[in-house]
């Protein structure tokens, strides 16, 4: 029998984005499977703790991270790096691995999951990104689609392991009709979109939308949960506002939402939007499918390949609004059941067990 490994696992946040649920996932399926982990992170804003509760299985180190007053985003992301590497031990791990570009180029020797592939102006951000891809030895992407852009953009052969997703959690907020009705009774019928409001959201996108989609069902909300970010989206939020007045609409913008309330505002939903203009997977839409909620997606190559037939695609705001709009008028159980088996298959265990095989081909001594 194979000993067990020592694995670190390292983000650079304790908030609820999609990286962060993705490494505390894999954490804990690792953990169940017999390995030692230990996940590292910053812990901003005075976080001590992570915005759920972890496996007591899988150790913690969540490194002070005060704010500073004043700072740019190019200066925070410096300072986040050499705060985390100046904490950061790699010695007692058989495998660092890193989660996002922060984490990696604070690591050192490490292998990265390349999760999307951003294209960032800021100097700072730009030069961080490209060390994060091209420093560590090894790398995996949560998809096919990632891994190609990787190839091509620099030459990097990836392993490719899917997301895993936390089905039972969102199947069972499905039927759970008291908590669904909580959300009912303030918010009546709506379109939920989880991930703040910020460009790679295509928030913009989705408010032309649902003004058109209102001229058709006046009765149907937008609802925004989330949109804890690293970044400052101030400029962005403030056009998206002063574009919301012009187009007459008021969406309700919930801001983070606690993490037991998340599956039941997920499954009270009547329509999913995920409008994103750049993704590796689409872990929140894979979290809808398994509330059974109806699915409308940007149509992206990596979406194509995560959702297939399980989701509407939209190329442009009119045909995101009619998308929403067949959605909202045509239940769909072919679909509907397509989808939550799609993301039944998704487990975090799945994930864990390919990541360990990875892992032990890189700790191999070479013939």
């Amino acid at each position: 029998m194979s000993r067990s490994l020592s694995i670190a696992l390292l983000s650079y946040s304790t908030k609820p984005r999609g990286g962060v649920v993705h490494t505390l996932g894999l954490a804990e399926a690792l953990a169940a499977a017999g390995q030692r982990v230990t996940v590292w992170t910053l812990g901003r804003d005075g976080d001590r703790g992570f915005f759920r509760p972890v496996d007591p299985t899988v150790g913690r180190r969540i490194v002070p991270f005060p704010d500073v007053p004043g700072e740019s985003v190019g200066e925070r992301v410096l300072r986040s790096i050499a705060v985390l590497r100046d904490a950061f031990d790699p010695g007692p791990y058989d495998i660092v691995h890193a989660q996002d570009c922060i984490s990696a180029n604070a690591a050192g020797r490490c292998i990265r999951t390349v999760h999307h592939i951003d294209h960032f102006t800021t100097p700072e951000l730009a030069a961080c990104h490209e060390r994060a891809i091209t420093t560590p030895y090894a790398h995996v992407c949560v998809s096919s689609t990632v891994a190609d852009e990787l190839a091509d953009g620099w030459h990097i052969k990836a392993e490719v392991i899917p997301n895993g997703v936390a089905y039972e959690r969102f199947a069972a907020a499905a039927d759970d009709t008291a908590a669904r009705a909580r959300w009912k009774s303030g918010l009546g019928r709506y379109v939920l979109a989880v991930g703040g409001i910020e460009p790679r959201k295509g928030s913009l996108d989705l408010l032309e939308a649902y003004a058109l989609l209102r001229a058709a069902r006046p009765e149907v909300r937008l609802v925004i949960a989330g949109g804890e970010t690293l970044f400052d989206y101030r400029d962005y939020r403030a056009r998206w506002e002063t574009r919301a007045a012009e187009l007459a609409v008021e969406p309700v913008v919930l801001g983070p939402v606690p993490d037991d309330d998340l599956p039941s505002l997920v499954a009270a939903a009547d329509a999913f939007a995920f409008p994103s203009a750049k993704e590796g997977f689409g872990l929140a839409a894979m979290e809808a499918l398994a509330a059974g909620v109806p699915l409308v997606v940007r149509d992206l190559p990596v979406l194509h390949e995560v959702f297939g037939t399980a989701a509407r695609f939209a190329a442009t705001p009119a045909t995101l609004a009619t998308e929403l709009g067949h959605a909202l008028a045509l239940p769909d159980p072919v679909r509907k059941a397509e989808g939550r088996a799609l993301a039944a298959r998704h487990t975090w265990d799945a994930a864990a067990e390919r990541h360990i095989a990875f892992y032990r081909s890189l700790t191999a001594p070479s013939a």
